[in-house]
């Protein structure tokens, strides 16, 4: 910790010499705080979670303050006498000027009635020493023809994120206060003709369990390729966005943004992704296509397709869209394609842990749930019998388990069928896994994959294929004004390992 303060600042020092500039500090400040710390015995906890050693920009109050919290940690006295004792016992205490030093500091004030405040000024005067540092070190980097540029803006993104991690602080409410904002939040739910407190999904069979996606949860949703994860977000993204035009942010790091807006129109209009894909239609489809996704043009859906995009761009990316659009969910697809912090990387484990802390932190940020995708180990399909997934099937990281308020699996018994067994047609299962404030269950949905698309269970028709095996009418929550003909060989669509449709 001396080593690294030292360094800090004399490269801050290094950098106002050549401006002519005092580094942002308070010597008095400092001196007063340590001095009220010691003349009342309580006033360390007012401090204790605000300032650190490094907060003091003056090594000799970071030494004093050292030993401040070594009392404090535990449990002892902390005064002239005992802070004058610790020190000597390490053998610092002439380093700091001697028990006449430390005397004077509690001279330097009455009382610690303004302790608060004066340690906020000196935590203010530390992160603008932190920013000086960091900017002087961007500038450093940025002249050397050998730096690699995306090392570069990872660096700066990564410094400052550090910063800003630092100075995100909570304090303790009074229960009565929270009583009252817990109390707004359920008139409001009650106002809600739906009765929810959260996002809607547009399931209403989920909604029923969640109450809707609620506010600064973490929510991951697993599967093993070709089930659908990424055609089951885009389809909450649609219910969100176009049935309770509430604005969500869509980060795709798998698939572009042209491929999902295409999935998108075919779930939309219903119409062949084949001629989608080929632009090959009919006079009267390409009508109904213009027709049907004038309420896609118009939601409020933010697509973001940054390929590897790391914690630090994603939060950025996700305050910016909250306070431009305020976005009231965000979505990701998905999680082990994100990357963590260049600087400091470890295993992949440890990657992941950090990725799956840090979306969590972000939702809390916020204050909107984050949705994000995950794969599954390979466990699934070697596990003989029932192919059901559970969550330690959760691949690469147990912390996603333990940071997730909600894990979600996707599970189509039909996938898994032997040519002599009958699983349901169309079933999907979404299995509430974990559910730190409700209900663990299972809802049944149904997967349409010619589009790609999950619907309720009730809006399936499978008695129309059963009658007629070369049409098949599918009445469409998306569009229940319309039936449709399609042709039967759409239902043998299959779906490549990650889970695409073909040419998507």
């Amino acid at each position: 910790m001396a080593s690294k303060n030292k360094n800090s600042s004399s490269a801050i020092e290094k950098l106002n010499i050549e401006l002519g500039k005092l580094p942002p500090q308070s010597n008095e400040l400092e001196e007063a705080v340590l001095g009220a710390i010691m003349i009342e015995k309580t006033a360390i906890h007012s401090v204790a979670d605000v300032l650190t050693a490094e907060s003091f920009y003056n090594p000799t109050h970071q030494t004093i303050f050292l030993s401040v919290m070594d009392l404090f940690k535990d449990t002892n006295p902390v005064d002239l006498l005992t802070v004058t004792e610790n020190l000597k016992s390490k053998g610092k205490l002439e380093e700091v000027g001697g028990a006449t030093y430390i005397a004077q500091l509690t001279s330097k004030v009455a009382s610690a009635t303004h302790l608060e405040f004066h340690a906020k000024i000196i935590v203010q005067k530390h992160i603008q020493r932190k920013l000086i540092e960091i900017s002087s070190e961007i500038q450093r980097r940025s002249y050397a023809d050998d730096e690699d540029v995306n090392d570069l803006i990872n660096y700066s993104e990564s410094a400052i994120f550090e910063v800003a991690e630092g100075t995100i602080k909570s304090e303790a409410k009074k229960i009565d206060s929270i009583i009252d904002d817990a109390l707004k939040q359920i008139k409001e739910a009650g106002k809600r003709e739906d009765g929810l407190s959260g996002v809607p999904s547009g399931f209403t069979a989920m909604d029923r369990v969640t109450s809707g996606w609620q506010q600064s949860d973490l929510v991951i949703i697993a599967a093993r390729p070709a089930m659908g994860k990424t055609a089951f977000v885009l389809t909450m993204a649609r219910n969100i966005a176009v049935d309770h035009k509430r604005p969500v942010a869509f980060f795709s790091l798998e698939m572009s943004n042209e491929q999902l807006v295409k999935r998108l129109i075919v779930s939309e209009t219903q119409i062949d992704s084949k001629k989608i894909k080929t632009g090959k239609l009919r006079d009267d489809e390409w009508i109904e296509l213009e027709t049907k996704i004038q309420k896609l043009i118009e939601a409020p859906i933010f697509i973001d397709d940054t390929p590897a995009i790391n914690v630090f761009e994603l939060r950025a990316k996700c305050r910016r869209l909250k306070a431009q659009y305020n976005i009231e969910i965000v979505v990701i697809d998905y999680l082990q394609l994100m990357s963590g912090d260049s600087m400091n990387k470890g295993n992949r484990e440890q990657e992941i842990s950090m990725i799956s802390r840090s979306l969590k932190a972000l939702a809390k940020e916020l204050n909107i749930p984050i949705i994000a995708l995950s794969q599954l180990s390979r466990a699934v399909e070697l596990r003989g019998g029932n192919k059901r997934p559970q969550l330690s099937d959760l691949r690469e990281s147990g912390a996603i388990e333990q940071d997730a308020d909600m894990v979600l699996f996707i599970h189509r018994p039909e996938y898994y069928q032997n040519e002599d067994e009958d699983a349901e047609k169309g079933l999907a299962q979404i299995i509430i896994a974990k559910h730190r404030n409700g209900e663990v269950t299972d809802i049944d949905l149904t997967f349409k994959p010619e589009f790609a698309q999950f619907v309720e269970r009730e809006d399936f028709d499978f008695n129309a294929l059963d009658s007629d095996p070369q049409t098949m009418t599918i009445s469409s929550k998306m569009n229940k004004e319309e039936n449709m003909e399609l042709p039967s060989d759409f239902l043998n669509t299959n779906f490549d390992d990650q889970g695409d449709m073909p040419g998507f």
